[in-house]
Parts: C-alpha cells; structure tokens; sequence
C-alpha cells in the first residue's frame, strides 16, 4: 500500500491499519517517506520476539533504534493500529491504547508526502485521514 499525503504530513494525519497476524514469522512495516526518499518514520512490530521498533533513515543511514517491549499484538488475533502525527511526535495506538511516541527527526513535517505499508500479511483496512487534533 502506496498514499500520498496531499500537502505534505502536516499536523493531524492519521494512519490506521487493520490486519491480522498468523505466524510469529509474519512481518510488516509503515513508513513515512520525505519527497527526497528518506524515511522520516519506520515502524515495524517484531513478532519474533515481541517488540516494536521505530527508527528514521535519513543521510543514507539509520538513525538510533527506539525500540518498545509493550507489545499488546497476539498471533492470529486481529489488530488496529493508527499512527497519529502532530507538530512534534508521531503517536502510536495499538488498539486504542497508546503504545508509542516518537521525535520528529525529518523537518519540515510538509516534505513528508508518502505513506508505505510493506507486508507479508492482507490488511482490509489502511485509511490515511486528516483528523483535527486532540492530543
């Protein structure tokens, strides 16, 4: 899955994926790409061993690893996540409950204008929106 961010990702962007998970070998990432190709944000759910990994690769290399041992996915249950974007932070639910706040690293937030969700696994829902802020 491919969007364009209309105007680039400005505060109030919202991402939700919907999916499911069967294997602990099943993998998948989101990433937000700058106009230039840089991911500004990878995210990436590490069933093997239960974590969530957020990074940004910028210059031609990766930056440090914020990696998070709250990991509230369960095989072969299904799963929401939304990745919600304001004027510092992307913020990371998980069914609803918080999970993750990452830095914007890439600035400005306007030269963000793509969205990439690589997968192994189907997803019926991917649905990028511009909701009013209310963090």
């Amino acid at each position: 899955f491919e969007a364009f961010c209309s105007g680039g990702l400005v505060p109030g962007w919202s991402l939700i994926v919907q999916g499911q998970s069967n294997s602990k070998d099943d993998e998948f990432e989101i990433n937000f790409l700058s106009e230039s190709g840089e991911i500004a944000f990878h995210f990436k759910p590490r069933f093997s061993n239960g974590t969530l990994v957020c990074n940004s690769f910028q210059g031609s290399r990766w930056g440090e690893e914020e990696v998070y041992s709250v990991f509230p996915l369960e095989l072969k249950e299904p799963f929401e996540i939304e990745i919600f974007s304001d004027s510092e932070y992307f913020h990371v639910f998980i069914q609803e409950s918080k999970v993750a706040q990452y830095e914007h690293r890439h600035k400005p937030l306007a030269s963000i204008t793509k969205v990439q969700v690589l997968n192994d696994l189907r997803f019926p829902l991917v649905e990028l929106s511009k909701k009013r802020l209310y963090l």
